[in-house]
C-alpha cells in the first residue's frame, strides 16, 4: 500500500513538472513568433479588411483618407474627382481592297472625356477617323451609339455628341497650361488596352514641344511631354493636375514598341479650348487666312512667293515676285518668254513684332488670330523695313 501512494505521488510530481516545462515551450514559441512577425501582431491588423471597389464604383465602407500618405491622399483623390468623366471610346471603320474588291472590317479603341451634360465628348481626332460607328461607354457600364459633331485635323481633336441622361454625365473641370512649370505632378486616366479608367502618375519632363501635324507642312504646337504611362487606348483620355483639373488631352508616345516608353504627349488644355467651342457651333475649325499662299525660307526671313488673287495680303499691298513677259522672234514664230524676279518680292521678318524664321513660325502666329482680326507685319521691301496693316478673313 505504501509503495503505490510513493508512486501516485512521483507520478503526479512528474506531470506537475511536465505541464510547467510544456507550457514554458509554449510561451516562448508565441514571443518568438512575435519578434520575428514585420508587422504588430495586433487583433485590428488580423481582421478582415474591406473589399476593395472595383474602378468608377462607390466603396462599401468608407476609408479614412488619413491613414494614407499626403502623395497617396493626392493620388485617390484626383482619380475620384475624375474616373467617372472618362470615357471608353470603340469605333468600327470598314477598309476597302482596291484589287480583290472586298471590304475589311476594323475596330479601335480610345478614350474620351466628357464636357458637359447635354453629352458632348471631347477626344483626338484619329480615334474616330474613318469611323462608320462610334460607341461611347460611360461610367456606368452603359454604352451609346455617338455620333461626329466637329473634328479638326490639323489640331487633332474631335467632339463627339451621345444621347445619355444628363445625370448620368460628369464634366470635366478646364484648368489651364499656360502656368504649368516642368516637374509639375501630372495624372494620367483613360482606357489602355480597354482597361477602362485606369490611372497613371509622373511629373511634366518638358513644355511647349511640337508633333507633326496630319495636315501637310503643319506642326501642333505647345505640346506638354509628360513621364507618366501612356499606352494605345489612353488617346483622347485627360491629363490632369494635382487638383483634378483637365490640363491636357494624351494624344502620343515616342516608342519603338508602340508601349509606353516614359515619353508621352499630351495636346494643352488652351489650344483645346480654341478649337472645340468651334467645333460645337460649326463642326469645324474657321482658321484665319492671310492670303499669302506660298512663301520661300530664307535665312532672313520668308519671301513671299505667291499671293492669293484678290486675297487680304494683295488687298493690303504686299508684294510677290515681279512676273515679266517679253515677245521674242524667231524666224517667222512669235513666242512669249516670262521671268520671275523674285528681289521684288516683299521679305516677312516679324508678325506683331514678333520674328518669323520659318513657315510653321509665320502659321503659328496666325493661328491664333481669329478671322477679322488685323495682324502688323514687318517686311524688308527694297532694302527698307516697313510695316504692313492685314485684316485676316476666314479660311475657305
Amino acid at each position: 500500500m505504501k509503495r503505490i501512494c510513493v508512486l501516485c505521488l512521483l507520478s503526479a510530481l512528474g506531470g506537475a513538472l511536465l505541464a510547467v516545462g510544456l507550457n514554458t515551450v509554449r510561451v516562448e514559441s508565441q514571443s518568438a513568433a512575435q519578434e520575428a512577425a514585420p508587422w504588430p501582431a495586433t487583433r485590428a491588423a488580423l481582421q478582415p479588411q474591406p473589399p476593395v471597389a472595383a474602378p468608377g464604383a462607390a466603396p462599401t465602407q468608407p476609408v479614412d483618407l488619413n491613414e494614407l500618405t499626403p502623395e497617396e491622399r493626392v493620388n485617390v483623390l484626383v482619380y475620384q474627382q475624375v474616373n467617372r468623366s472618362v470615357v471608353n471610346i470603340n469605333t468600327k471603320a470598314v477598309q476597302g481592297d482596291r484589287f480583290l474588291l472586298f471590304e475589311v472590317l476594323s475596330e479601335g479603341e480610345g478614350s474620351g472625356t466628357v464636357l458637359d451634360r447635354a453629352g458632348h465628348v471631347l477626344t483626338n481626332f484619329h480615334v474616330v477617323d474613318g469611323a462608320r460607328e462610334i460607341r461611347v461607354t460611360l461610367c456606368d457600364g452603359k454604352t451609346y451609339d455617338a455620333r461626329l459633331v466637329g473634328g479638326d485635323l490639323e489640331a487633332d481633336v474631335a467632339v463627339l455628341k451621345i444621347d445619355a441622361p444628363p445625370e448620368s454625365l460628369f464634366p470635366v473641370t478646364f484648368g489651364s497650361s499656360s502656368q504649368l512649370l516642368v516637374g509639375q505632378r501630372v495624372f494620367a486616366i483613360g482606357n489602355p488596352f480597354g482597361l477602362e479608367r485606369t490611372l497613371s502618375t509622373g511629373i511634366i519632363s518638358s513644355l511647349n514641344r511640337t508633333l507633326p501635324s496630319r495636315r501637310n507642312g503643319r506642326t501642333i504646337k505647345s505640346i506638354i511631354q509628360i513621364d507618366a504611362a501612356i499606352n494605345p487606348g489612353n488617346s483622347g483620355g485627360p491629363l490632369l493636375d494635382s487638383h483634378g483639373r483637365m490640363i491636357g488631352m494624351n494624344t502620343a508616345i515616342a516608342s519603338k514598341t508602340g508601349a509606353s516608353a516614359g515619353v508621352g504627349f499630351a495636346i494643352s488644355i488652351n489650344s483645346i479650348a480654341r478649337v472645340v467651342p468651334q467645333l460645337i457651333r460649326n463642326g469645324r475649325v474657321r482658321r484665319p487666312d492671310s492670303g499669302i499662299a506660298r512663301v520661300y525660307q530664307t535665312d532672313r526671313g520668308l519671301l513671299i512667293a505667291t499671293l492669293a488673287p484678290g486675297g487680304p495680303a494683295e488687298r493690303a499691298g504686299l508684294q510677290g515676285p515681279r512676273v515679266e513677259r517679253k515677245q521674242k522672234r524667231q524666224g517667222p514664230f512669235v513666242y512669249e518668254q516670262q521671268t520671275v524676279d523674285r528681289a521684288a518680292a516683299d521679305m516677312i521678318v516679324a508678325v506683331d513684332g514678333q520674328p518669323i524664321k520659318t513657315a510653321d513660325d509665320f502659321l503659328g502666329a496666325i493661328d491664333v488670330k481669329q478671322p477679322g482680326e488685323q495682324i502688323i507685319l514687318t517686311v524688308i521691301r527694297g532694302g527698307q523695313q516697313k510695316q504692313v496693316a492685314l485684316k485676316l478673313e476666314a479660311e475657305k
